[in-house]
């Protein structure tokens, strides 16, 4: 067999052994040990292994990806998304959809200091969904706006997911950090407006809340301001080079776990709790970094991420066309295979080809993230829509009820990027030349 035809049956091994039900990092790793074993030789196969993963569970780079998780989970546990939710209710609760919008901007403040994408979703639905039943919401408003909102921490940073696209292309994760501000927030901004223009429609989905007096909004705000004093020092940090992301992950670790000591917001339970929840996922992560570095070692051998470059280059379509249809296996492949997990698989095979076709790398770790948040609420693996169903129990159907007016919101972000590609690279060129 020829090192092409080696290279597709191990893709197609892959994805076979996935659907079996074992892990895609492992199966990753095993196909891409065997695959170079076959094709170089046993030895040869043994010391790429070993090298691997030692380099990633070393690499002092990788840590800022446990650094900025246990970030988030310190916020979790200490209660801070609360504290944004009810700061939100008190200025937005009284008009129509009001608590709705307050959780989008609660959760979008709360994306400043949390990169999960599940975390935020399970938040919430502890938080807001009993609060829009008290004030008699619709559940599909309620429910679908809680896993929706979920997905601003796959475009906000510090997102996990922006760190492994950062990782696996090489790329400035402070740049990445700095592209998805703008998308990130035209997207809240825009679930906003399809809140409001619901609610207006049909009344019935979001009544009123209660107005809340300026004494009381007052009160809330230093919660609002500690959040964004962080996360300025943090991004503001990796934007003018005072420190590395690794230190920016330190840094605001430390700032989080000390403003919940001092506020008295968390013990040591609590603390221990964090760690335990950020090893676990932190450790997710890192395999699938490692088995997707032993597959794509096994396939530059094989050279079919050049070959499919060069192929995807020559065909007779305009370049955007292309663009789309890439955004469209990732959307599929997402569908059967985690989003980030299958993102982990497919990158290293088309960014050569994005390469070559001119786009701008940063701006395809835009798309490539919009299309993740899709998938992350849109069946069948929908990990947001099955957190918010354990939690709340409400059924699916009534949940992507109220999910699908959302995506809306997403798709037509993505076409904005693809009209005004600036909306992704204006802020990186600009305050990191």
């Amino acid at each position: 067999m020829t090192e092409v035809i080696v290279g597709l049956v191990g893709l197609i091994l892959v994805l076979v052994l996935f659907l079996t039900g074992l892990e895609l990092s492992f199966v990753m790793a095993a196909v891409g040990f065997v695959g170079f074993s076959i094709l170089r030789s046993w030895s040869a196969g043994l010391n790429l292994l070993a090298k691997d993963f030692f380099d990633v569970f070393t690499s002092y780079g990788f840590t800022v990806i446990p650094l900025f998780v246990l970030m988030g989970q310190i916020s979790f546990n200490a209660g801070i998304a609360n504290r944004l939710y009810d700061a939100s209710y008190k200025f937005i609760g009284h008009i129509p959809g009001g608590l709705a919008m307050a959780t989008v901007v609660g959760a979008t403040a709360f994306k400043a200091i949390c990169g999960s994408s599940p975390a935020t979703a399970a938040t919430f639905a502890v938080v807001a969904v009993p609060q829009m039943d008290h004030y008699h919401y619709s559940r599909k408003l309620s429910t679908g706006i809680v896993a929706t909102v979920g997905t601003l921490g796959i475009l906000l940073p510090p997102s996990v997911t922006l760190i492994v696209f950062g990782i696996i292309t090489e790329q400035s994760i402070g740049k990445l950090f700095l592209a998805g501000l703008i998308p990130g927030l035209l997207i809240a901004l825009f679930f906003l407006v399809i809140i409001y223009g619901w609610c207006k429609i049909d009344p019935s989905l979001g009544p009123k809340g209660e107005r809340s007096t300026w004494s009381a909004r007052i009160k809330t705000l230093p919660e609002v301001v500690w959040v964004l004093v962080i996360f300025f020092m943090v991004i503001g940090g990796l934007m003018n080079g005072f420190f590395t992301p690794t230190e920016a992950a330190s840094i605001g670790t430390f700032l989080v776990l000390l403003l919940s000591v001092v506020k008295r917001d968390i013990g040591f339970k609590g603390y221990v709790k964090s760690v335990s929840e950020s090893l676990r996922i932190a450790c997710m992560v890192l395999m699938l970094i490692a088995g997707s570095s032993i597959l794509g070692h096994f396939l530059a051998v094989t050279k079919i991420p050049l070959i499919a470059a060069d192929w995807i280059v020559s065909l007779p379509l305009p370049a955007w066309l292309i663009m789309v249809l890439i955004a469209i296996i990732y959307l599929i492949g997402g569908s059967f295979i985690d989003d980030l997990a299958f993102m982990v698989l497919a990158t290293p095979i088309f960014f050569p080809a994005i390469a070559k076709l001119g786009y701008d790398p940063l701006w395809f770790g835009m798309i490539i993230a919009i299309t993740v948040m899709v998938g992350v609420v849109v069946p069948p693996v929908a990990i947001n829509v099955f957190i918010v169903k354990t939690i709340t129990n409400a059924p699916f159907s009534q949940i992507y009820a109220g999910v699908y007016p959302f995506l809306l919101s997403l798709v037509f972000c993505a076409l904005l990027l693809f009209i005004f590609p600036g909306m992704a690279t204006f802020l990186p060129n600009y305050f990191m030349r």
